[in-house]
């Protein structure tokens, strides 16, 4: 498989771009072409076309995407297996949510090394967005993240929640919350759709972060008010720094697991998946007068 003619196909169905794919993948122009030329001779189809709107894919060319997805994702997947071979059983990549890493990413992989003690582990905390990108490229083998995306031949499902209520420097009740120094929380899209349905007279503060731990430091050097995790709120409490305002109402935030379609029945993922669930399990469920 020449796999450099699939990542330029793919990289032009976002671009829609010669120059633009020539620069992000670091070649001249006509290298480009003379790629995408290569490919639509296999094929005997032409794949893109372009016009003074730039440049469009066919109908042959838009069959051929999820196609060359799974190629360049089987590609990935053989060259780590390849290159990671040894006295090892297998290496995996592990994507999870930063919030998630905070809580349990020790305990998750305490959990997986007692259970799969011949696999090699990469982790790496980040967002949403970017887990997705990368178990669509191959990049990721795995990932425990807040907002599935269900692209194609990706697997996802729901393994539980994990809570966020709301803490203050200086209010123990929603009336008293100020607007000018709240400090908004944005932990994924779905969060903040229910942050704007429950508290809408909030949704427009001036400061925000996306990152329970970036929200932790914004309000131990600023003060105010803000959603984080409810271990995090018993810890700020512990230290009295901030109360839990007391009516404001618990925000549920869901947990999914993420993986290749091939591989959501493989047994290293169903116990690396098993670990973060029995984890979110053990987890109380914050109490709301409202919520």
């Amino acid at each position: 498989m020449q796999v450099e003619l699939i990542e330029t196909f793919l990289d032009l169905m976002e671009s829609r771009s010669f120059n633009r794919t020539a620069e992000r993948l670091n070649l001249t122009q006509s290298t480009v072409s003379h790629r995408v030329k290569a490919l639509e001779a296999q094929f005997n189809r032409k794949l893109f076309t372009r016009n003074k709107g730039g440049t469009v894919p066919t109908a042959a060319g838009l069959r051929f995407l999820d196609y060359a997805n799974a190629l360049q994702n089987q590609w990935h997947e053989a060259t780590r297996a390849v290159t990671n071979a040894g006295a090892l059983e297998r290496s995996m990549r592990l994507g999870v949510q930063h919030d998630l890493a905070e809580a349990f990413a020790g305990e998750w992989m305490a959990t997986i090394r007692r259970e799969l003690p011949g696999i090699e582990i990469y982790m790496e905390a980040d967002y949403s967005n970017q887990m997705n990108r990368d178990l669509g490229a191959g990049e990721l083998d795995l990932a425990i993240l807040y907002t599935p995306h269900y692209l194609p031949d990706l697997y996802y499902e729901r393994i539980g929640d994990l809570h966020y209520v709301m803490v203050s420097t200086e209010a123990q009740m929603l009336a008293e919350i100020r607007s000018e120094s709240y400090i908004r929380s944005s932990y994924s899209p779905g969060f903040d759709r229910a942050h704007r349905l429950a508290l809408p007279h909030l949704s427009a503060a001036l400061l925000a972060a996306g990152q329970n731990m970036a929200i932790t430091r914004l309000l131990r050097t600023l003060g105010g008010s803000a959603y984080v995790t409810a271990a995090t709120a018993e810890r700020l409490a512990d230290d009295g720094f901030t109360a839990r305002v007391q009516d404001a109402p618990v925000i549920p935030q869901t947990v999914y697991a993420a993986t290749s379609l091939r591989t959501r029945h493989a047994h290293q993922h169903r116990k690396i998946i098993a670990a973060m669930a029995d984890l979110l399990a053990t987890l109380p469920v914050p109490n709301s007068e409202t919520g």
